[in-house]
């Protein structure tokens, strides 16, 4: 349900007591020769509304963030970023508006893994300034299905096997599939001890350190059906998620 498209009297006449607005947010920056500049905005918009059409809560969906922080892309043509403080700054006010409008619950639902650090920082601000509850959640972090083998596993992060197969099931009009190419393969050579790419001992990084052609990953196997199941599995995870965020509330632990 997009909330954009009800009047201000629809608004102020729903019950918002544990409705959950849903803020998909992205990026506009390269993903290599094959895939197109929108892909984490619309990755994260898809995901998002997809979702919410799954489940019986109240969810209402905001138009999509498209732009985000995308700085260790920039110089790569087509690459669209917002400085941190630009971006904090954009998403404490869309918390301040939802919770002006009487909501309870915000979610972030983020297709761009250079968002999450401003978004869990955007949310605990938003939280103590507001009240809402702010639930920041990134689709790459939703994991795959069970089984589901992945060629580039050890050093997939930017337009490689996931990435590719989720867009060839969303819009396969938008990828190159006569451009794939293998991209940051070097990567377990370069982390073999305890510093790594990220995670436990993350390194600072930008993608001119990591790849010539913008590719992280080994898009070269990627299939609609591959994107299918890892589409399903983070629309019904997602899904799931929202009745939980409706339902949550931490005077109930206390």
């Amino acid at each position: 349900m997009k909330l954009a498209q009800l009047s201000t009297s629809d608004i102020t006449d729903l019950d918002k007591a544990n409705a959950v607005v849903v803020q998909p947010i992205g990026a506009i920056e390269q993903h290599g020769p094959h895939l197109p500049v929108m892909t984490d905005a619309f990755v994260g918009e898809q995901i998002a509304t997809l979702a919410a059409d799954q489940t019986d809560t109240e969810v209402w969906v905001l138009p999509t963030l498209h732009y985000g922080k995308s700085t260790e892309h920039l110089g790569w043509a087509g690459t669209m970023s917002l400085s941190s403080e630009t971006l904090l700054a954009v998403l404490k006010d869309v918390g301040r508006s939802v919770a002006a409008s009487g909501f309870t619950r915000l979610a972030f639902v983020n297709g761009h893994g250079g968002n999450p650090a401003s978004l869990d920082v955007a949310a605990r601000d938003i939280r103590t300034e507001t009240g809402l509850l702010v639930f920041p959640v990134t689709t790459g972090r939703l994991g795959v299905p069970q089984g589901l083998d992945l060629p580039d596993a050890e050093f997939s992060i930017h337009g490689g096997h996931v990435e590719s197969s989720v867009m060839l099931h969303l819009a396969p009009e938008t990828v190159h599939t006569d451009r794939f190419a293998l991209g940051g393969d070097h990567l377990p050579e370069l982390f073999p001890g305890e510093l790594t790419l990220e995670g436990a001992l993350p390194t600072a990084w930008i993608s001119d350190d990591l790849t010539t052609n913008g590719v992280i990953g080994d898009p070269r196997a990627a299939t609609a059906e591959i994107g299918k199941e890892i589409v399903t599995h983070w629309t019904g995870r997602l899904a799931s998620a929202y009745a939980r965020m409706s339902a949550f509330d931490f005077r109930t632990a206390r």
